[in-house]
């Protein structure tokens, strides 16, 4: 190790970063929610909607049994913010899909995010650059253990 190149940070050291900037995130991002009337919850099911998801794959991506995301999935549908479709591979299967109120209120949930946003405005391009990359690379390993 040359004199000049920082120390590697302990692995137990990453988890703990890891862990204080998602729970900051996720305070952020509930707090834009509520802003909005939404729950945290409801946001992380909007924000998980890109495209169709059916209600187990919901249920699995929110960490939550089924029976709770029929909760979450009606008080959305009773403001307009997604919708229930049948799958058109198996019309036994139920999609949730975001409508565009739906997207849009998501869209205006993570553009409100101050602390976040001010968080990541402390880096230069070199250091986005960097950590987005980091992130990517970690990105499909962690989700895929997740599920």
């Amino acid at each position: 190790m040359s004199a000049t190149a920082p120390p590697t940070p302990a692995k137990l050291r990453l988890l703990e970063l890891l862990a204080a900037i998602a729970t900051a995130q996720w305070r952020d991002f509930a707090a834009a929610a509520a802003r909005h009337g939404l729950t945290s919850t409801q946001a992380k099911a909007l924000a998980q909607l890109d495209s169709p998801v059916p209600m187990r794959g919901l249920a699995t991506l929110l960490v939550c049994d089924a029976s709770n995301v029929t909760g979450i999935v009606d008080r959305l549908e009773a403001r307009e913010l997604v919708r229930r479709e049948a799958d058109p591979a198996d019309r036994r299967v139920k999609n949730v899909v975001a409508t565009d109120a739906g997207r849009e209120i998501i869209r205006r949930v993570r553009e409100e995010m101050q602390a976040t946003h001010g968080a990541l405005d402390t880096l230069d391009e070199e250091e986005s650059a960097t950590l987005s990359a980091l992130l990517e690379r970690l990105r499909p390993t962690m989700e895929s253990k997740a599920l």
